[in-house]
């Protein structure tokens, strides 16, 4: 039986116990076939997963390169929770890392046996992750320029522009209120379609496909459990329990008129930014 312990989270503010128990449909296969479709990953291939989270879609991954000795993928993320998780599940090479500050050194360095002259990755692969790099875009997509091969692929799928809308709204709502500026204590980078393939391009990647795509997003547990995972240890970070209790409730209070059918059953309306690129020579 779980406890409250089991979800404390790490030093990043992740726990992947509660990520799992509140979040699954983040991996699961109706979430992910269109992104995975575009990634068409194939035996052999070696690929790193840009914040694996804890594992699921890596391994799914790891299973159709495997079908040759040079397949391998490899795992990163903020998380020390997250990578502890993918490891425990069957995940081969996990490691903890900022994909928005990420070489090819720190990379090789945890694959023993790898030599120096390494070509790089076939493919660097993401799934709801990029969103939560507000800090540096650029880092990211510098990051995967470093690691790939040319001619390597970068595919993606993360939130971008009109993700979670009337959520992030009341957030920053509640927070004024309260006399706080939701601007810097922002996490989220949900970005166009036009200002996510300037990025891109900008750093020599052709982009073959790039669009916003609205996905109807049922929440099992309700607002105010996926807010309490999502935005307590991040958004709300530098506010003490009782106050990060009183926004939480108070957001989930606002957007029940959007967000809660009349059979109580909550949703919100993710809209996912998925993009298929190639890195030029």
């Amino acid at each position: 039986m779980s406890t409250h312990e089991d979800y404390a989270p790490d030093s990043s503010g992740w726990s992947a116990s509660l990520y799992n128990k509140v979040a699954p449909f983040v991996y699961s296969s109706s979430s992910t076939a269109a992104v995975l479709a575009l990634l068409a990953a194939q035996p052999g291939e070696r690929i790193i997963d840009f914040g694996c989270g804890s594992g699921e879609v890596t391994l799914e991954i790891e299973k159709v390169v495997s079908g040759t000795a040079s397949g391998i993928v490899v795992g990163v993320d903020s998380s020390q929770s997250m990578v502890d998780k993918a490891s425990s599940i069957g995940l081969k090479h996990a490691f903890v890392a900022d994909i928005q500050a990420l070489t090819r050194e720190d990379t090789l360095a945890q694959l023993v046996g790898t030599a120096p002259n390494d070509p790089g990755f076939d493919a660097i692969f993401s799934n709801a992750a990029l969103h939560w790099c507000k800090r540096s875009p650029q880092g990211v997509i510098e990051s995967a320029r470093q690691l790939l091969k040319p001619g390597g692929r970068f595919v993606a799928e993360m939130g971008g522009f009109l993700n979670c809308v009337g959520v992030r709204s009341a957030l920053y709502v509640v927070l004024k209120n309260r006399g706080y500026d939701p601007v810097i204590m922002d996490p989220w980078f949900f970005p166009s379609v036009e200002e996510y393939s300037s990025l891109l391009r900008a750093a020599g990647f052709q982009v073959t496909h790039i669009s916003l795509n609205p996905r109807f997003t049922p929440l099992p547990e309700g607002l105010h459990a996926w807010l309490r995972l999502f935005a307590r240890n991040s958004f709300l970070s530098s506010l003490n329990d009782t106050e990060a209790d009183e926004v939480l409730a108070e957001v989930t209070s606002m957007c029940a008129v959007d967000c809660q059918d009349s059979q109580g059953g909550w949703a919100l309306m993710y809209m996912r930014l998925r993009f298929c690129t190639i890195l030029q020579s």
